[in-house]
């Protein structure tokens, strides 16, 4: 198995403290390629179902604007999604692919949201999947950090030393990938 499927992921109070922890890991190095967020910011009257786009910036326009915008131009991939039981939720980083290929394949745990069971689709255990639902739902953010092991103790430092309210490591995941998602397309 390669040692590349490792995730830290921390847990922020704000966009505003997110922001500085992955100013934090750019200006070290960190491949922001291999760097994940997902958070709520993003309030309106309209009922959008979803958007994602796993290449090219994304608008938006709202509170958070400048934020995501920045992440965007950062990260791989985007999405909008509205998550029964956690509510609109942005999402930039490769952990798009994750949850696309959970809708894709119709892959569904029980007592978690389509997020969370493509979060347990890779490998990460249920009791962390669901404080990370708990923290979204109270507009919190999660910041994950992709790479070696020895990447993720790196960034797990640097995500401990600017205000992450936790940190998890996990190893050894499953990853999500163009050809997996596409073979496993369940026919309707």
């Amino acid at each position: 198995m390669s040692d590349n499927n490792n995730s830290v992921v921390a847990v922020f109070s704000g966009h505003d403290q997110a922001e500085a922890a992955i100013k934090e890991l750019q200006k070290s190095g960190f491949d922001m390629k291999q760097l994940s967020i997902v958070g709520k910011g993003y309030h309106v009257e309209e009922q959008v179902v979803g958007y994602y786009n796993l290449g090219d910036r994304v608008a938006n326009w709202g509170k958070t604007g400048a934020f995501w915008g920045w992440i965007w131009g950062l990260v791989f991939g985007s999405a909008f999604f509205f998550i029964p039981g956690v509510g609109p939720v942005m999402i930039g980083g490769p952990i798009v692919l994750w949850l696309v290929g959970a809708l894709e394949t119709a892959v569904v745990f029980g007592g978690v949201s389509a997020l969370g069971s493509a979060l347990i689709g890779v490998g990460i255990p249920k009791d962390s999947v669901l404080r990370y639902e708990t923290a979204l739902k109270v507009d919190k953010f999660l910041v994950i950090a992709h790479g070696t092991q020895a990447d993720v103790e790196r960034a797990r430092s640097i995500l401990d030393t600017n205000a992450a309210e936790s940190t998890d490591i996990h190893s050894n995941l499953k990853q999500f990938n163009a050809t997996t998602v596409a073979s496993n397309k369940i026919a309707v």
